[in-house]
């Protein structure tokens, strides 16, 4: 099963082409029987470009399943899980989409100030008001997974998985936690970004264009990117055999492991190379060799996956309700 992501849509993600152009892409979705559409306040101008392209075509609403995520401060500095907060970002989030109800609402990342107990329940007061029908969690620890689950149902937790990044497949982690949990797993970056595409003879970081967020992640330094390559050669040979493309291979394998897959595109060809993965069945074999290059890749790594404010938003365990009350009384 899959999703797509709408982040790459959003103007102030990379070089967003026309809303002609982007309302275009939507459409091919659309027509390939696409269904499921991920988005979030901070994807750029994304909610407002669906919004538009919903309002043009009346009763396609009724046959999506729409996610969205709320909770990060507008220049993504930080976040807030304080209900003020969630409930002001999510009221917007309806208005750009034009929609009266999502159908799944996340907490983008966990607020380190703010309970998850707390943020979660806010998000249950607004699937009581039939403003969504299920919640999710992106980029948190097990531990505040079992504690959200035990205010209300948790119905997807969102996660960087690629093999580029195989972190939450530690013992007692996100994964093992998710399954155990009855929670589906949501995988987003599923190229690692693009960089698994194989699409640019870049062999270094410097390579990117200029402005370009991946320039500057830590994962992608000079030092690692050679390692990143030696993935990506051993996804063009077996893609070769499929007659299909690396990116396709890196969704087929991350499918494989028992995911909800959200690839992101931004132009009408990539949109139709992505949904086509789902019909690469891998040998055992293949899955095994791509496994073997994943973990060769990630044990050699060093660096974290953003730059260390987005890297530390990753790893937040919430205060506990007492630890919060004792706060709010000094």
């Amino acid at each position: 099963m899959s999703l797509v992501t709408a982040q790459h849509l959003g103007r102030g993600y990379g070089i967003a082409g026309s809303d002609e152009e982007r309302i275009k892409v939507l459409d091919r979705l659309y027509e390939l029987g696409e269904r499921n559409i991920d988005t979030a306040s901070i994807y750029g101008d994304s909610e407002e470009l669906i919004g538009k392209w919903l309002k043009a075509r009346p009763g396609v609403r009724d046959t999506l399943f729409l996610a969205t995520k709320c909770g990060y401060l507008p220049d993504m500095s930080g976040v807030r899980g304080d209900p003020e907060f969630m409930k002001q970002t999510f009221k917007e989030s309806l208005e750009k989409l034009g929609v009266e109800k999502v159908d799944l609402i996340y907490q983008h990342r966990p607020d380190s100030k703010v309970p998850i107990e707390i943020t979660v329940g806010t998000l249950a007061e607004f699937v009581k008001e039939g403003k969504a029908t299920y919640i999710g969690l992106s980029e948190c620890t097990p531990a505040t997974i079992r504690r959200a689950q035990k205010v209300h149902p948790i119905t997807a937790v969102q996660i960087e998985y690629s093999p580029l990044e195989l972190v939450h497949e530690a013992p007692g982690g996100v994964i093992e936690t998710c399954r155990e949990l009855g929670i589906a797993v949501v995988a987003f970056s599923p190229t690692a970004r693009g960089l698994l595409a194989g699409r640019w003879a870049r062999t270094s970081p410097k390579d990117f264009p200029a402005g370009d967020m991946r320039a500057g992640l830590p994962r992608f330094s000079e030092e690692n990117f050679p390692k990143i390559l030696k993935v990506v050669d051993g996804l063009k040979e077996i893609a070769a055999a499929h007659n299909a493309t690396p990116a396709q291979v890196a969704i087929a394998w991350v499918a494989a492991q028992g995911v909800i897959v959200i690839p992101g595109a931004k132009q009408i060809h990539y949109v139709e190379e992505n949904l086509a993965a789902d019909q690469i069945k891998l040998s055992a074999e293949e899955l095994a060799r791509i496994r073997e290059l994943a973990e060769a890749s990630n044990w050699m790594q060093s660096g974290g996956r953003y730059a260390p404010v987005g890297d530390a938003l990753t790893k937040v365990d919430t205060p506990s309700l007492e630890e919060y009350k004792r706060a709010q009384q000094t």
